[in-house]
């Protein structure tokens, strides 16, 4: 049986329409969350056109934890995060969606328990609901239409969630072998720091140790897979056998 995955609890506070509850179902399997909680459903519990909207996310609905309130919603959590798009009296800080997530991936990690607030449709939480949050998510949209419906804010916040937790920059793969290791790198580097050494490229004195740094970091940046480092060990090679040997008489 697959473990369940660490991820914090969606806590839809006193949603008013079931097509929203499921489009907010729908909207958070998209990236891999199932913990739902829901406090005080206005049309009540279970609900048939919630069902209908989730689509094939209806098992987050059939696991989804019902509360009578906020407070018990969050009763097990260590840190809370609210949604909300208004600026209120309550001192808190304000993280972007992008921060709040991987705040929260990181909270997780070391062993959190983590929930997200999404207020009702109409009117968003009650500064009752906010003074449970420890911090405010707030997404930077036009401040002259700045609502957001429940299922774009779940949206979002999932989006970010999966975007801190899966690799999401570009991949390179290497079709020549595994990746070198920093040691490998780090022999290179030395061949090569070695040889220029020789060959009197740091100069003057006063600037070879920022040369050398400047080298060193030159090969960190480099995607290196084990058979480049030998090529460049090689081109080395050649190059002061070429040297020594002196150019080919024409």
């Amino acid at each position: 049986m697959p473990q369940p995955s660490p991820q914090p609890s969606f806590v839809l506070i006193r949603p008013q329409m079931g097509e929203n509850i499921g489009a907010a179902a729908r909207a958070m399997w998209n990236f891999g969350l199932d913990r739902m909680r829901i406090t005080s459903p206005r049309d009540g519990w279970p609900n048939q056109k919630a069902v209908a909207m989730a689509s094939g996310a209806g098992r987050l609905l059939d696991e989804a934890v019902m509360c009578d309130s906020t407070a018990e919603a969050v009763a097990d959590c260590t840190y809370v995060y609210a949604t909300t798009a208004r600026p209120r009296e309550l001192t808190k800080p304000v993280f972007t969606p992008a921060f709040a997530m991987k705040d929260a991936a990181q909270r997780i990690a070391n062993g959190e328990k983590v929930a997200v607030l999404f207020g009702p449709e109409r009117a968003g939480m009650e500064n009752d609901d906010i003074a449970k949050a420890n911090a405010i998510i707030s997404v930077p949209v036009n401040p002259e239409f700045a609502s957001l419906n429940l299922a774009q804010c779940v949206l979002l916040c999932g989006y970010e969630w999966r975007q801190a937790t899966v690799e999401s920059v570009p991949a390179t793969v290497s079709m020549e072998g595994e990746w070198a290791s920093q040691t490998e790198v780090e022999k290179l580097a030395e061949h090569y720091e070695d040889r220029m050494n020789d060959a009197g490229f740091f100069y003057p004195d006063h600037k070879a140790a920022s040369m050398k740094i400047n080298l060193r970091n030159l090969w960190s940046r480099m995607p290196l897979t084990r058979a480049d480092v030998q090529m460049l060990h090689g081109v080395m090679r050649q190059m002061v056998r070429w040297k020594d040997r002196g150019p080919d008489p024409k």
